[in-house]
């Protein structure tokens, strides 16, 4: 196993932090032919206190890869804005129904369904305008392109929420809740990997572990994401429990249990972390990620 980093992951994410959250500042200014509360909603949902794993992820994975974190800023900024138009789209009514995310009302809960559709809509764009503009070489931002387009599309993020949402109206099992998550919450947390890769012009090797280490600790996150959902605290959380219950969603602690899943998530990190014995202490920064994936509470 990779050897425990003697950093946390709270001291690397206020480490990365404060540039990630300059850039997504920056990159979240318009012109005048911006509507102002458009920006407004935008804002108002990107710009919220978060964890900001998935682009400390893409910068980790790119000094995993021997590359300097800030050559990978605007993949991980297109990551996150990727990111939050899914989570302002699968708060709607008419998705998941949320009221509050990251402490805040939802974008459609302040600004409303409309303007909350336009504001992710306009995120999607500017993830790819990001890629395609300030990544470099060109080849590169191609390629970065093609693999966040893949992860957020039908096959994978987008096809995993639809059959989310059919999951709760036909039931499943273990087989279909796996498929479910390997798509809606796996794609886009390995892909962000793949970016931090890409960038740092990572060996066949690197990229073999990266997308096994991708691979456990989407699948982690996800049963402790249920966890949470469960037993965990509104106030840190910043957004209401006990909706998977409520709506009859399929969720690993329904499939398996409580202790079980506790169980699998721990069995799944550890797997995790053992991919990273390719990058020595290179990978201090992804071993801590994983760690805190294990042991949040929020």
């Amino acid at each position: 196993m990779a050897a425990s980093a003697p950093t946390s992951f709270d001291e690397y994410a206020q480490r990365m932090g404060r540039e990630i959250e300059s850039s997504l500042e920056r990159y979240t200014q318009w012109d005048e032919d911006c509507p102002p509360r458009l920006r407004e909603a935008i804002r108002h949902s990107l710009l919220a206190p978060g964890k900001r794993l998935r682009p400390l992820l893409v910068l980790m994975a790119a000094e995993a890869c021997g590359s300097p974190g800030g050559e990978a800023m605007p993949a991980a900024c297109a990551v996150e804005l990727v990111h939050t138009y899914s989570l302002i789209h699968d708060d709607l009514p008419a998705m998941d129904d949320d009221d509050m995310r990251r402490g805040r009302p939802s974008c459609h809960a302040k600004f409303g369904e409309a303007l909350a559709i336009l504001a992710g809509d306009a995120l999607l764009a500017r993830a790819f305008e990001i890629l395609s503009r300030d990544v470099r070489p060109a080849e590169t931002a191609v390629s970065c392109c093609q693999e966040l387009a893949r992860a957020a599309g039908a096959t994978a993020l987008v096809g995993g929420q639809a059959d989310d949402l059919d999951a709760e109206r036909t039931g499943g099992d273990m087989a279909r809740l796996l498929a479910i998550h390997r798509r809606k919450t796996g794609a886009l947390l390995e892909v962000c990997l793949r970016l931090g890769g890409l960038v740092a012009s990572a060996t066949e090797r690197q990229f073999e572990a990266l997308r096994e280490y991708g691979q456990q600790l989407g699948l982690a996150f996800q049963i402790v994401d249920d966890l949470l959902d469960l037993d965990g605290n509104e106030a840190a959380l910043g957004k209401r429990t006990g909706k998977d219950q409520d709506r009859g969603k399929l969720t690993f602690p329904g499939v398996m249990g409580r202790e079980a899943s506790r169980r699998e998530a721990e069995r799944l990190v550890s797997s995790a972390r053992e991919a990273l014995v390719v990058f020595g202490s290179q990978a201090g920064g992804l071993d801590a990620l994983a760690r805190f994936v294990v042991e949040r509470k929020r």
